[in-house]
Parts: C-alpha cells; sequence; structure tokens
C-alpha cells in the first residue's frame, strides 16, 4: 500500500496498546508524552483500537494527534469490538482501563458502530486503515471460525465497500496468528490488502509465518504490518510472551540470544526491528511502550549496523530460519 509506505519517514510506527494501560495504569501525562515524542522524532503512523482500555488508547491518540495536519500523518483502529455506556468489571489486560461495557461483534452494523465510535474518540473524520481485530484462536477459541464467518460476511463487506468509495486506503486483520489472515487471503472477493501480524513474524517467531503467510502475502501483494515485534517485551528479560507469563523455555532462549548478541557488539532491539522489516512483504513495523526515551531508541536501532556474522551464526545455531530474509 503506497500511501502507507510514503508516509513513513523511518519504517517505525507507532502501537498503542500499551497506552490503554496495558498491564499497568499509565498517568494521563506519561502516555501523551509518549505519542507526543513519536511525533516529534518523526513518526507518521498511529496504529490503535477500541479494545485498547475500552478506547482509552484511542482517546489519548486523538488528544495529541488532533493538532497536526490530518494529511501528514497515517491512522489505523480495528474493528469487531464497540463500547457500551453501560459499565463493567476489568480483568485480564486492560483491567486497568476505562470501565465502559466492550462488546465484541464482527457483523456489518457493529462494524459501522466501531467505526463511528472511533472516530469521535480519535477526534477525525477520516481513517486510513481498518483491521479486523483478534478474529483468532487465540481469543475465541473453537468458535473463531464461526466468528470469522460473521466477519466474512459483516465486517469484510462493509470494509470493501469503505475501500471502494475511497472513504479508507485499506483493510485486513489484526491478529496474533496466522491462520485468519491464510483464510482472508484465499477469499475469492472482499480481500484484505493489508494485515498486521501481532507476534508471529518476529526474532524469537517466525517459522511458522515463514510456511505460508508470509510467501503468501507476498504473491498477492498484500502489506503486512509486524504488531510485538518484541514479543511483549520477552525479548528483553520481560515478564510477558505473547501477552501471557514467560516460559522458562522463552526466557532460556533470549538468555541464549543475549550471549550471541553481546559477542557481536549487537543491541538485540536493532536485531528485532531489522529481521522483522526485512521481508519484502513487511511494509511497517509498529512496537509499543509507555516510556518515551524507548521511542527514541527504536528509531535508532532501525538503522544500526549490524555485521553479517551475527546472522550467519543465528542461522547455524537454529535461531533464525535459513528462509527469513536478512538485512544483509
Amino acid at each position: 500500500m503506497k500511501s502507507l509506505e510514503n508516509a513513513l519517514k523511518h519504517r517505525v510506527g507507532l502501537g498503542t496498546a500499551p497506552l490503554g494501560n496495558m498491564f499497568r495504569d499509565v498517568p494521563e501525562e506519561e502516555a501523551r508524552e509518549v505519542i507526543q515524542t513519536a511525533w516529534d522524532q518523526g513518526v507518521r503512523y498511529f496504529d490503535t483500537a477500541p479494545f485498547y482500555g475500552a478506547g482509552l488508547a484511542e482517546m489519548r491518540v486523538g488528544n495529541v494527534l488532533s493538532a497536526y495536519n490530518r494529511d501528514d500523518y497515517v491512522l489505523s483502529t480495528k474493528v469487531g469490538r464497540y463500547m457500551e455506556e453501560e459499565a463493567e468489571d476489568k480483568e485480564g489486560l486492560f483491567e486497568h482501563g476505562r470501565n465502559n461495557k466492550v462488546i465484541t461483534d464482527y457483523s456489518a452494523d457493529a462494524t459501522k458502530r466501531s467505526i463511528e465510535q472511533s472516530l469521535e474518540r480519535l477526534q477525525t473524520d477520516r481513517l486510513d486503515i481498518v483491521f479486523v481485530h483478534d478474529l483468532s484462536p487465540d481469543f475465541h477459541g473453537d468458535e473463531w471460525v464461526g466468528k470469522f464467518e460473521e466477519a466474512r460476511t459483516g465486517a469484510f463487506r462493509v470494509l470493501s465497500q469503505l475501500r471502494e468509495e475511497g472513504v479508507i486506503k485499506g483493510w485486513g486483520l489484526g491478529v496474533n496468528t496466522t491462520e485468519p489472515i491464510e483464510n482472508a487471503m484465499k477469499l475469492e472477493e472482499n480481500r484484505p490488502d493489508i494485515n498486521l501480524s501481532a507476534t508471529q513474524y518476529t526474532l524469537l517467531q517466525h517459522e511458522h509465518a515463514l510456511e505460508r503467510m508470509m510467501p503468501m502475502a507476498e504473491e498477492q501483494d498484500v502489506d503486512i504490518v509486524i504488531g510485538s515485534p518484541y514479543n511483549s517485551g520477552a525479548l528483553f528479560g520481560g515478564d510477558h510472551f505473547n501477552y501471557a507469563p514467560a516460559s522458562s523455555e522463552i526466557i532460556g532462549r533470549v538468555n541464549q540470544l543475549k550471549e550471541i548478541a553481546d559477542k557481536y557488539d549487537v543491541h538485540l532491539k536493532a536485531a528485532a526491528l531489522q529481521f522483522s522489516t526485512a521481508h519484502p512483504a513487511v511494509k511497517s513495523v509498529i512496537p509499543g511502550s509507555t516510556r518515551p526515551d524507548r521511542i527514541k531508541e527504536d528509531l535508532e536501532m532501525i538503522q544500526k549496523d549490524i555485521p553479517k556474522e551475527f546472522w550467519d551464526e543465528l542461522i547455524n545455531r537454529g535461531f533464525v530460519s535459513a528462509s527469513a530474509p536478512l538485512p544483509i
């Protein structure tokens, strides 16, 4: 999607799940500073979603970006959920978010309602990209196939029509597994032109994506945005891997990667960002953070020199697939 690629000064955008109070209560000023820092550093692609704190992340993004010319940045959000005024008790990833009741619904009417609410929270009159959110087994278990069908006859049709009318520039799926994206790309009609794949094409986890999703995207000229390139922070010794507690196996793998990186004086963040963006189907990577200094660091790391010997050792020791495109 040329509109996305041309809008980026860097190949790094900002993912805003953490700004929806994911895992902790993020002060308003801290959230604002993250978004403002990203803007000041040249970031012009911002991704958000109603699910992130029951609209909190969207509101925070809108509060900052509404001060700028709408033509100067690319904005994506998601459908599949909308908010009600009724309150509900929160738990899980966004237990510190707003208390509005969240309704999961992939129908046509719910899709339109979700977009209307997002436009209001984001303080804008248009969206560039819309992703159908969490239409996958990790959220819906065995029922995900039925949810996919609901979206195929609902959200997919609505978004395809909006794309044809020029209301949005593109749409796709925003999910944490590969199969839903693969299924959507196989459809005869109402197919996506850009997908957000979180956690699945990273330095820590990419073999499965390389089997089908990435080759299909390349063959069909479907763009990929990479979300959660650090696998929820596990790559840097964090407690979470793919939004769940990190296992001892993952922690051990990260420690081994760190040893190799130290050997070649390579920062794992640089390796992670450059690995994910090396694939020709990938147009952007959107790490998220609640710390402004990490935004600056991300933008520096995407441009760091990494010796070929580092990648060679990762391949030889089985940490990176020999079929993965590399930034060398």
